[in-house]
Formats: structure tokens, sequence, C-alpha cells
């Protein structure tokens, strides 16, 4: 019962909304990781990943 009030509340456009947050947000944060290591990587390090 407390179940079908809870799917009954929730919109399609929120389901939408969420679903593309939910790809969103952990790609801008792979991006930026890397961009982070891109820029703040020793040169050290830099060599040993290229290898």
């Amino acid at each position: 019962m407390l179940w079908d009030l809870f799917m009954e509340s929730i919109t399609d456009k929120l389901r939408v909304f969420c679903t593309i947050l939910a790809f969103i947000i952990p790609y801008a944060i792979y991006k930026i990781n890397n961009r982070l290591h891109e820029y703040g990587d020793p040169p050290w390090k830099k060599d040993q990943v290229e290898e």
C-alpha cells in the first residue's frame, strides 16, 4: 500500500531527470578527475603511465 502511493507520487519527468543525473554526475566526476591528473601528476608518474 505504501509502495503504491510512493510509485504514484513520482512523476515521469522526475524519473527521467534522475536517470539523466545518474549518468551526468559520475561522468563529470570522471572527466574532472582525468583533468586533475593531467595537470597535477608529477613528471615521473606521467612517464610511467605512458609506458
